[in-house]
């Protein structure tokens, strides 16, 4: 059966944030993600891990400011400084807290820049970033998102990740495969995870249209989560969906559709 983590940026919104946590726990869960933990100290959110048993399997790197549209700033070579400084900041809440993993966000290509110039940038960053975190053990991803969701994104589609991962050449650089977005932008995702597991660290899930939960839409969750399976995925699958009403009432979908 597959390990599921509930991203708690996502789920149990009803309560704040640091109480979704015991929710996680009392819902069954061993593992959690969030997009962005610096809104807290590092030692009160190690604390709530520590006390609901709980493991964190990823984070984001700082994005920018998020409310007025950042997504991100890797391919802009405007931010490296302020890239640079996310990152060291994102190793301290990674020590206090045990994540194996961080995720950076490419950001959205900056009006009037070249995508060649903006391409070179994302690989220089991903390449300082990667052997940033390379001493302390820890995986860093990089994720193509959908954009429809996310218009003007820079990483929208498998291949191109893999390329860049390729290109990059940093042994501790792998894929974040989100089964929602991969959807909206190419199908095609069992050939894709299958061709590509080594490459592989996290899966992110939720359905369309709607990014609810699975099972509500048109992806076939019963024969992927079966076939992650079968191929012998060990990652986690993060939870990252929107309920679609209570999210402690929207998990039925974990048993009917992974036995």
């Amino acid at each position: 059966m597959p390990k599921f983590a509930a991203n708690l940026s996502m789920l149990f919104t009803h309560v704040p944030f640091l109480d979704r946590f015991a929710l996680a726990r009392e819902a069954g869960f061993d593992g959690v993600e969030f997009l962005f933990p610096y809104a807290y100290e590092a030692d009160v959110l190690a604390e709530r891990l520590r006390q609901h048993k709980l493991q964190l399997v990823l984070f984001n790197l700082p994005c920018g400011d998020w409310d007025a549209g950042d997504r991100g700033m890797a391919c802009d070579p405007r931010r490296q400084q302020e890239f640079r400084a996310g990152v060291l900041r994102a190793l301290e809440y990674a020590a206090a807290l045990g994540v194996p993993r961080l995720h950076c966000m490419a950001g959205k290509l900056p009006a009037g820049l070249a995508q060649e110039r903006a391409h070179a940038t994302y690989l220089d960053n991903l390449r300082w970033a990667a052997a940033e975190l390379a001493p302390h053990g820890i995986e860093l991803l990089i994720e193509p998102i959908n954009h429809h969701d996310i218009p003007g994104y820079f990483l929208n589609y498998s291949r191109q990740a893999l390329d860049i991962i390729a290109e990059a050449g940093s042994p501790n650089l792998f894929l974040q495969y989100d089964i929602y977005h991969m959807q909206r932008m190419e199908g095609e995702l069992s050939n894709t995870i299958r061709a590509n597991l080594p490459l592989i660290k996290h899966m992110q899930i939720a359905d369309t249209p709607g990014r609810h939960e699975p099972g509500t839409g048109e992806i076939n969750y019963r024969h992927l989560f079966r076939f992650i399976d079968e191929i012998g995925y060990e990652g986690w699958l993060g939870c990252e969906y929107l309920p679609a009403g209570d999210t402690a009432a929207g998990l039925g979908w974990r048993a009917a559709l992974s036995t």
